[in-house]
Order: structure tokens, then C-alpha cells, then sequence
């Protein structure tokens, strides 16, 4: 952070807390280095989890330092408008979040629908009150490097956790392949760090030998049981002639299952998937 904020001075207007992007740092540049590297349930993963929280206060901490903007996270909560509570409940939260980073010294933020701004609006101005920003919120107290890596007791590592993995990454995928960046799965916005997080956990848990709570443990069996299992799903809810399923379930297992892990899904989507 202090490098990037050094190198694009005055070109820069601040940092974002990229919230999907650090989770899928922190797996991929630890990967290999054993069990207790291990994250869990994307799930459990909140902004409250303890390296999350030290990233994001290293973050505000840096950027006012510099004199630079610190911009909140994405949530990724969407509303619906066929469900009312789904909607009451994503505000609900939405607002919880945007209350943490105004408090926390952030000076803005960013959603993922334009019916959330009012909500994370009338968060921050009821901090700022009136203010453009809390640049002159400085951290005088240290802050600890290893916390951004307290990555253990972070949560659990469930069957429905790695069913949500593959559900959502076969789903997204096949849009993705059809042209969408960002979309609304299950009331939540998804996008391409989504299906990084997900297919770089199968990977991790498949190669660190893991046995899931049930007491299952983690194999290329079980994986491809799951995600045929779950393309099947997807068929039977929503035939489409348009669909790239196929194609999506595929790109899947080559990189979730792969011998070596691959860097970024995209690169190998962009030259076997959508060469023409």
C-alpha cells in the first residue's frame, strides 16, 4: 500500500478495501505452505475475522498517513425485489457494514446496486458530519504486520462450504463466459475474485489433505461428484440454449483440480474458452 500510494502520488485519490482480492491473495500466495494455512468457509469470512480487520486498519492508517482517501469495500449484499425480506435483510446488513468502516476512519465507500447508496450514504454522513472526509484520523498505536496473516481459528471448512464453492463458481462462470462481469447470485453480487476465491479453496483443500467437519475428506472424486451434481441443478432450474455450462463446468475442474495451481482462472479462459 505504501508503494502503490508512493508511485502514483498525485494520480492517486486513495486506496480500496478489496475485500474478495485479499481473501484470494492471501490463499494463493500461501497455498502451499500447509494445514494451518488453511482458510475456511468463504462464509466465514467476514470483515470482523481478525487478518480481515488488520487489513482494513492498516489501510485507513496508511492512506491518511499519506494524505490519501481510504474507500470501504464492496458488501456484496443485493436487493431483491421479488423477496422483501431477502431486501430488508441486505440493508439490514449493508448498513452494519457501512457503520463499521465510517467509524473505523474510512472516508467513503463503494455497493454493488445503486439502490444501496442512500444506506451507505447516511452511514458515513452521520460520522462525517457535514465533512468531505476524516483524513486528520491518524492511528498513533502500532500495528501489529503478523495480524495481517492471523489467519488461524478462522472458521470451519463444511460440505455445504465447498457445495457453495462450486455451485456458485459453475453459475457465475457460465455468465461470465456469456459476457457478464458482475452478477447477482443468491442475493449476493458476484464477480471474476469470486470463482478465484472459490476454485483456489477446492484446490488448497484437495492438495492439504483436508477432511471436512462432517468428517469427509476432501478428494477429486468428491469434487467431481459435487459438481456434476450441481450442473445438473442448473439444468434442470433454468435450460437455456444460450448456456455455456458446459464450457463453464470444464474451465472449473481444469483449474480447481489442476496438479499445479493455475495463477489466474481468466488467462486460461481467455486462450481455450474465448479465443474467436
Amino acid at each position: 500500500m505504501e508503494e502503490i500510494l508512493y508511485e502514483l502520488r498525485e494520480h492517486s485519490a486513495g486506496l480500496n478495501a478489496g475485500r474478495w482480492d485479499y481473501i484470494f491473495s492471501i490463499i494463493k500466495t500461501f497455498r502451499g505452505r500447509g494445514r494451518g494455512w488453511v482458510l475456511p468457509d468463504r462464509a466465514d469470512i467476514t470483515m470482523t475475522t481478525a487478518f480481515m480487520r488488520a487489513y482494513t486498519e492498516r489501510l485507513v492508517a496508511t492512506c491518511h498517513r499519506r494524505g490519501a482517501h481510504a474507500i470501504g469495500g464492496m458488501a456484496a449484499f443485493v436487493p431483491n425485489r421479488r423477496d422483501e425480506r431477502a431486501t430488508a435483510l441486505a440493508l439490514q446488513r449493508i448498513r452494519a457494514d457501512k457503520d463499521r468502516e465510517a467509524q473505523d476512519g474510512f472516508d467513503g465507500s463503494w455497493v454493488a446496486h445503486p439502490g444501496l447508496v442512500p444506506v451507505a450514504r447516511s452511514a458515513f454522513e452521520l460520522v462525517l458530519r457535514g465533512r468531505e472526509h476524516q483524513l486528520e484520523r491518524n492511528r498513533e498505536d502500532a500495528l501489529d504486520p503478523a495480524e495481517l496473516l492471523d489467519v488461524a481459528n478462522a472458521g470451519g471448512i463444511t460440505m455445504e462450504g465447498l457445495r457453495a464453492n462450486i455451485a456458485v463458481s459453475l453459475r457465475y462462470l457460465d455468465a461470465w463466459l456469456q459476457g457478464s462481469g458482475a452478477v447477482a447470485i443468491n442475493d449476493l453480487m458476484e464477480d471474476a475474485a469470486t470463482v478465484e476465491i472459490s476454485r483456489s479453496q477446492v484446490w488448497q483443500w484437495l492438495h492439504a489433505g483436508v477432511v471436512l467437519d462432517e468428517g469427509i475428506e476432501v478428494t477429486e472424486q468428491l469434487v467431481n461428484r459435487l459438481v456434476a451434481a450441481e450442473a445438473e441443478r442448473i439444468t434442470s432450474e433454468q435450460p437455456d440454449d444460450a448456456s455455456r455450462l458446459a464450457d463453464a463446468t470444464r474451465l472449473f475442474c481444469e483449474v480447481a483440480l489442476a496438479g499445479e495451481y493455475e495463477e489466474f482462472f481468466t488467462l486460461r479462459a481467455y486462450r481455450d474458452y474465448l479465443r474467436d
